[in-house]
């Protein structure tokens, strides 16, 4: 397949998962955008429970919401054309052009793989007629030997498009000249002239001393260092991957000088991303925990999202979470559920197709009056809502319907004394409704800054930006663009 658009693409690859390859990407979204550039995102295929939704109702990862959002377009489903939302350690829900398909294994996706190819080449077409430049993201290390067979978001990619590459490596993790060594010493040669050179991310301490390094990598490898990006603590870009809260510690709010606010970090957590609003107040700490611990001591607990409602309900059960959130609830403690977290908090979960797994019944928390049926087709929508006379926007990312066993209609945010259920993904993109929420759960002295929600991320990019200009040779990289 030859490609006829001739619009310029640069891509970004990575010796790793989670070495900075979305970060340098959005940073390259805002960067060409500040230089008058209509630039956009894409990734051929994204795996990720973090996922959002278009103007068009259509769900794609968040990272390149993300970017789009950087590079002030609006996200559009070519932007991520395949979206694998994991349901299990072996299979996933396949998302093509922000529809989901169907749940597959990964050998039964890799059957469709030719297929899926063409399908992100048109997308990238699509997207080439539209903009000046497309910033293209790999995924994982692109130097995955046992995967390259039937990898379609790494160099397949980039030969189609004709797109130089530049390679991520963390220093924070350790090994970075390992990291980049190793990682051309598994390519082919054509596949190493395709790399014209590497950014390091997340140094910590004086760069200057990094310098004798940054000379080795060059001599070495004959490629360029394009700069060395440190250790940022000024501002807070969206994670793409749930890494970032693998394996949370046990925490001891009693022992903090700061209220507290948990989010358990289920098994299958989907969009994490919505509590960075949270994340970003000053005066409260939010607490991302996993083992099982008292909840007497937190102002609220948070249900999250998840990819596998009733999985994650019977692990609730098993690890002894279930009994420990009843009788947190029973205290008069504050719970909100939001998407899977509300349907966990109902009587019960019905999945007669099997849309997540086996077919059956799995009984809930009966916190909320509600049954859930998981059912086709599946809910992708951005949805204006109302709580209490205050208006916000979020978006709904869901399989099933939800009702009231009470026979009341259903709010678009239930409560039952201090038990909360929604299915509004961005609930706390909205200051004002954060506020009201934060009062309800006696915190009502935490200041909400205007810069809020989407306002607070759009400078946050424009930091982003800022930091990458100061560590990182851009003229080379607009050089390198072709434009």
């Amino acid at each position: 397949m030859k490609n006829k658009t001739k619009t310029p693409c640069i891509a970004i690859f990575g010796t790793g998962s989670d070495v900075g390859k979305s970060i340098v990407a959005t940073a390259l979204c805002r960067f060409f955008r500040n230089k008058g550039i209509r630039v956009a995102p894409f990734k051929a295929q994204n795996m990720s429970n973090n996922s959002g939704v278009t103007p068009e109702g259509l769900e794609m990862g968040r990272a390149q919401i993300v970017q789009a959002e950087a590079a002030k377009i609006p996200p559009h489903a070519d932007m991520n054309p395949i979206l694998l939302k994991p349901t299990s350690d072996v299979g996933s829900q396949v998302v093509v052009l922000g529809r989901a398909v169907e749940n597959q294994t990964a050998s039964q996706y890799h059957k469709e793989k030719e297929a899926l190819f063409s399908t992100t080449c048109a997308a990238l077409n699509r997207l080439r007629e539209q903009y000046e430049l497309i910033v293209m993201e790999g995924a994982g290390s692109c130097a995955e030997v046992n995967l390259m067979a039937h990898d379609i978001v790494n160099f397949r990619m980039a030969e189609y498009a004709d797109a130089p590459i530049i390679l991520v490596a963390d220093i924070h993790r350790g090994g970075v000249f390992a990291q980049i060594v190793g990682t051309l010493e598994c390519l082919s040669q054509d596949q190493k002239d395709r790399i014209a050179g590497f950014i390091i991310n997340r140094f910590r301490g004086d760069i200057t001393l990094f310098q004798d390094g940054i000379s080795w990598i060059e001599q070495k490898t004959g490629k360029k260092v394009f700069g060395v990006l440190p250790w940022y603590n000024h501002f807070r870009i969206e994670a793409e991957d749930s890494v970032v809260i693998e394996h949370p510690a046990t925490v001891l709010p009693e022992k903090s000088d700061m209220p507290m606010i948990a989010v358990i970090r289920l098994p299958h957590i989907s969009n994490f991303t919505d509590f960075d609003p949270l994340l970003a107040l000053n005066g409260v700490k939010i607490c991302f925990i996993e083992q099982k611990q008292p909840l007497s001591a937190f102002n609220a607990v948070i249900l999250p999202g998840s990819k596998n409602t009733r999985f994650d309900l019977e692990w609730l059960k098993t690890t002894g979470w279930a009994e420990m959130l009843m009788q947190y609830a029973e205290s008069g403690g504050n719970i909100l559920g939001i998407c899977g977290g509300y349907q966990m908090l109902g009587r019960m979960v019905h999945d007669p197709e099997g849309s997540e797994g086996h077919p059956g019944s799995t009984s809930g928390l009966s916190l909320l009056p509600i049954e859930t049926v998981l059912k086709p087709p599946k809910t992708t929508t951005l949805t204006r809502f109302s709580w209490h006379g205050l208006d916000g926007t979020g978006y709904e990312i869901h399989v099933g319907q939800t009702y009231r066993i009470d026979g009341k209609p259903l709010s678009d945010i239930l409560e039952q004394d201090r038990i909360i259920g929604t299915y509004m993904h961005g609930l706390f993109d909205s200051p004002e409704i954060t506020k009201h929420w934060l009062k309800r759960i006696g915190l009502s002295h935490i200041g909400v800054s205007k810069l809020h929600g989407p306002a607070a991320r759009d400078h946050e990019y424009d930091l982003l930006a800022e930091h990458f200009e100061k560590h990182i040779d851009t003229q080379a990289i607009f050089k390198l663009s072709g434009l």
